[in-house]
């Protein structure tokens, strides 16, 4: 049902794939236009819009041991995964 689509960002002019699993969950959340931004430029926009940038924090995936940097503190009696170990279990799930 759909495509991938190149689309160029308004912000810095690069062109950006619009997947089509992303054409998939804006149609399932109901929005009605495409997205003007590549990813790097939303990223860049959000936290300037705060007016901050989001404080991190260092942590140790608790599958595959490597440091990685989340966006919450971690605590200690719950697991913290690093982004692929994330997606991994996150799959896994489903």
């Amino acid at each position: 049902m759909f495509e991938d689509k190149s689309l160029i960002c308004e912000d810095c002019g690069q062109e950006f794939i619009f997947t089509s699993g992303e054409q998939e969950f804006y149609h399932q959340k109901g929005f009605e236009n495409q997205p003007k931004r590549c990813k790097e430029c939303r990223t860049q926009r959000r936290n300037s819009r705060s007016g901050k940038s989001r404080e991190m924090f260092t942590a140790i995936c608790a599958k595959c041991g490597t440091e990685t940097q989340v966006p919450f503190r971690p605590v200690e009696d719950r697991p913290v995964y690093c982004l692929q170990c994330f997606q991994e279990q996150r799959q896994a799930a489903l």
